[in-house]
């Protein structure tokens, strides 16, 4: 069945977007401008402040779903379902595992390429595998299992190639790249930590995808601008890369951004593409498929990879291919995308029909529900 035009500008849009937010937080890490009080030309190193933005654009499609429920409500007869009522605390726990989860990554970011930090992403469905057998007494299939030693496969020889590459990396230490790609894989636990969180205690209650986002968001964005007042006074030492050596100077990425405005598009543009991949995520799974979602979600990275290579912003290394397509593989594996090959040989009914019945619980655990991975 072909795609409708809708369903194309959906596809293009989450595609879109979702390159867009990598790109364009990595391309406010490239930057250097002057501080505040005369302080000296220096690299724009402010994850937290990123963090901030990146939550902003989560709050905003809060906004989006009621403009969304105004409208349908004025039709004759509404189609819309807003979900039901239910306790905005319920969203507390996996909102803070979002923001803890997603600054890490944003100081990952600071110390290794956009490409090798969107693969090592794919981390997420080891640790939410194994966590929604434990806590929610999931039965994975022996393809999942399968997927999983796949992709630590994937993440075994994209971390090789980072390894390799790191040696003549001009803008990262070699250091750097190692600690920034054990801080992906360490924010990955997290993050699947949240999304089990959000199938316990949170879909049950059917919340729309839009303001379950939204939610968090709004909690994200206010406990980590509060955070921002106390982390102006925590000395780190080296660690950070702010003249004042401290866990996060949100004036001088202010100042940094008064004498370099171009900052500023950055960081806007990471926040406007992660309210419209949010949509568009919920939208395609919605109007297409989940799976569809997944495979989209998998060709961003392609086009991140392929945009940081055009740039300049990376050097082509022929194990990160290799390590793409075994991680592609791995997810391939996990979330079932070879059930239609299967169903096509006589010799696996009974397999194929247990992975059919626990495919829309995986699909929402992974990807169904909303957008995480969003950043």
């Amino acid at each position: 069945m072909a795609w409708t035009k809708y369903q194309l500008f959906l596809a293009g849009l989450m595609l879109t977007t979702g390159s867009i937010n990598t790109l364009s937080a990595k391309w406010a890490d490239m930057f250097s401008a002057p501080g505040c009080n005369g302080v000296p030309n220096h690299a724009f190193s402010h994850p937290f402040v990123q963090a901030v933005g990146m939550f902003l654009g989560e709050l905003s499609c809060l906004v989006v779903f009621h403009i969304l429920l105004c409208h349908d409500r004025r039709k004759p007869e509404p189609t819309m379902d807003p979900g039901q009522s239910f306790n905005p605390l319920l969203f507390l726990p996996p909102a803070l595992c979002d923001m803890l989860g997603t600054s890490i990554m944003y100081v990952a970011l600071n110390m290794t390429s956009a490409s090798s930090f969107q693969m090592l992403r794919g981390a997420v469905i080891i640790f939410t595998g194994l966590l929604s057998v434990a806590f929610l007494g999931r039965r994975l299939q022996p393809s999942q299992w399968i997927g999983i030693l796949v992709t630590i496969i994937g993440l075994v020889v994209v971390g090789l190639a980072d390894l390799l590459s790191g040696h003549g990396n001009d803008s990262h230490k070699l250091s750097e790249v190692i600690t920034g790609d054990l801080l992906i894989i360490m924010a990955q636990i997290i993050v699947a930590v949240q999304m089990v969180l959000e199938e316990k205690f949170v879909y049950k209650h059917n919340v729309h995808p839009l303001k379950a986002v939204g939610t968090e968001g709004f909690f994200g964005f206010f406990i980590l601008s509060l955070l921002l007042i106390p982390m102006f006074f925590i000395h780190v030492g080296s660690f950070a890369d702010n003249p004042r050596q401290v866990l996060e100077d949100a004036l001088d990425a202010f100042c940094q951004i008064g004498h370099k405005p171009l900052i500023l598009l950055a960081l806007l543009g990471n926040t406007v593409s992660i309210a419209f991949f949010n949509f568009a995520g919920i939208s395609v799974t919605k109007e297409i498929s989940a799976t569809t979602r997944m495979v989209l979600d998998s060709l961003r990275t392609v086009v991140i990879w392929v945009v940081s290579l055009a740039l300049g912003w990376e050097v082509f290394h022929g194990l990160q291919i290799l390590g793409f397509i075994i991680l592609l593989l791995g997810t391939a594996l996990y979330n079932g995308l070879h059930k239609p090959l299967m169903a096509k040989l006589p010799c696996f009914p009974g397999e194929q029909r247990a992975e059919e019945e626990e495919a829309p619980e995986r699909e929402r655990l992974l990807g169904g529900g909303r957008a995480a991975n969003e950043s």
